[in-house]
């Protein structure tokens, strides 16, 4: 061990002599309850488990080594583990404390670790993102769960803490009686099955038109007296059935053409209980973030691959973007944006540059404005940049950014996964001009150079958060659970951690890969 080692451990050591010598002091200051308390506590922590231990005994240093569980105090919790399906919580998650109290020599310390247990998965998730995502780096909630416990029992507002710990926007909400109405959906035998076979074309006749209008009906793409008349009527596919199709492949991302297809056949296929642990995994992904989000924020969700933009706290334009392909994927970050480019040069990633630039020859470089520099691939601002004509740059972003593309074709597919893993922007420039309309002096900036074609950075005058988030299921504009599929793998990663079993459709590519676009 070396001199440094050495130190840190003498200091750990003495601040644990330290905490223990408060505890004994505080104990010692107590009355025989609390002191006969004590000693039952240091006999029964080590039985708990490790992560636990920190948060119980700060609990119990903070309320004077007392037990905490009156049978109104008991109701009360019950009535918090009730709730818990709003959360997309398994049964696992639902502790049963009435159970904790049977033993009353451990009852106390026992009820007093579920309760906080069940308050860390609230407030802060039961997964660490770390562990289930390659790169995640946002910003998590953090909550001083046994002060906020005691000060809770202490002002009897128990179940008013525990509402206050899971997120509280709307989209959180909204999610959550998602979740309760597709599990209830689900334990009542969900929807009929349906079978995969040809594509069903509009003014066709088909057998399987019955278990469509079933399973339209059920997520409310139809309405129960519609669903009930169009079954009447026999197994003519309609207008009016393919309007319902149209906003069902709305809602799951998919191409709204109307046609029942592959793609559209395998969303079908999906079974509600599938949905419901669907919305839980996005549930528990929303559990892991700060709630305080600044009120003008660039959000993406890569897994739909669209960008909304908030100001004042409210979602005011929204764009499609491309994000990373599944093996290129866009991670999950938050970082702050300052400044834009006006026609920014491309200096070209080592890798893409190995692997897709330099093995076409000079011809190639020559054809598309790019030139070597000290071993760097650059590609000259202009209409052949893989940048276009604005990039937004992100504070230490691992090289990953929001920027213009020339291949603009890719934003008319549903799958739009498809670039190196930064975000090309549908409308850029003119996005670029709103961000920067407060201030009609840098906006003016803006539009000389985009007029000039030069290269110039305009700073916003203010920091904006960007997000970088992957939700395969959020809650769209018309209050409509929506669904995406699990393009980068992770819903099936959470799943495994959570010990959800769940089976979603596999993705359809809509769309070939375009040889010549290699921007990032």
């Amino acid at each position: 061990m070396n001199r440094r080692q050495l130190g840190l451990g003498v200091a750990s050591a003495t601040l644990a002599l330290g905490s223990a010598a408060r505890a004994q002091q505080v104990y010692m200051q107590r009355s025989p309850e609390a002191t006969a308390f004590y000693n039952s506590f240091t006999d029964q922590i080590g039985r708990l488990p490790q992560d636990q231990q920190p948060d119980v005994r700060a609990f119990y240093e903070l309320n004077g080594w007392r037990p905490v569980w009156t049978r109104e105090r008991l109701r009360d919790l019950n009535a918090v583990a009730a709730r818990a399906e709003r959360h997309g919580l398994s049964g696992a998650d639902q502790f049963d404390f009435v159970g904790l109290a049977a033993d009353p020599a451990t009852s106390d310390l026992r009820t007093t670790a579920a309760a906080l247990a069940y308050a860390r998965i609230l407030a802060e998730g039961k997964v660490r993102p770390e562990t289930v995502e390659e790169l995640w780096e946002m910003q998590k909630n953090r909550v001083d769960l046994p002060r906020g416990l005691n000060d809770a029992l202490s002002r009897g507002v128990l179940l008013d803490w525990y509402e206050g710990l899971a997120p509280t926007d709307i989209g959180y909400t909204n999610l959550s009686a998602g979740y309760v109405r597709y599990s209830r959906l689900a334990n009542q035998g969900g929807w009929p099955a349906f079978a995969a076979g040809a594509t069903i074309e509009p003014g066709a006749s088909d057998r399987r038109v019955p278990a469509l209008i079933d399973r339209l009906t059920a997520e409310g793409d139809l309405s129960a007296a519609d669903g009930a008349r169009l079954k009447a009527q026999g197994l003519v596919y309609d207008s009016e059935l393919q309007a319902a199709v149209r906003s069902f492949q709305t809602r799951h991302g998919l191409g709204a053409d109307g046609r029942v297809g592959p793609a559209t056949q395998r969303s079908l296929g999906a079974s509600a209980q599938d949905r419901a642990r669907q919305i839980a995994l996005n549930l528990e992904r929303r559990r892991w973030l700060k709630r305080d989000v600044a009120p003008e924020r660039i959000e993406v969700n890569t897994a739909a691959a669209i960008m909304v933009y908030w100001k004042d706290a409210k979602p005011v334009h929204s764009n499609r973007v491309v994000v990373g392909s599944h093996d290129n994927q866009t991670p999950s970050l938050e970082k702050p944006f300052a400044s834009v480019v006006a026609n920014p040069p491309w200096y070209v990633p080592a890798g893409i540059a190995r692997r897709e630039i330099l093995p076409k020859g000079p011809g190639y470089l020559a054809a598309n404005d790019m030139y070597v520099s000290n071993g760097t691939v650059i590609q000259r601002a202009g209409p052949k940049s893989a940048l276009g004509y604005v990039k937004f740059e992100l504070r230490d972003s691992y090289a990953i950014f929001l920027h213009d593309t020339p291949s603009k074709a890719a934003f008319n597919l549903s799958m739009r996964q498809r670039s190196h893993g930064c975000v090309r922007v549908q409308g850029a420039v003119e996005f670029a001009r709103l961000l920067l309309s407060p201030d009609p002096a840098k906006l003016e900036q803006f539009d000389v150079a985009q007029d000039s074609r030069e290269t110039t950075r305009v700073t916003t005058g203010r920091e904006i958060s960007v997000r970088l988030l992957y939700w395969t299921a959020f809650v769209d504009g018309q209050g409509r659970v929506a669904f995406r599929e699990d393009v980068y793998d992770r819903d099936a990663k959470l799943a495994q951690a959570l010990g959800i079993a769940v089976s979603l459709p596999r993705v359809v590519d809509d769309g070939r890969k375009d040889e010549n676009d290699v921007g990032p």
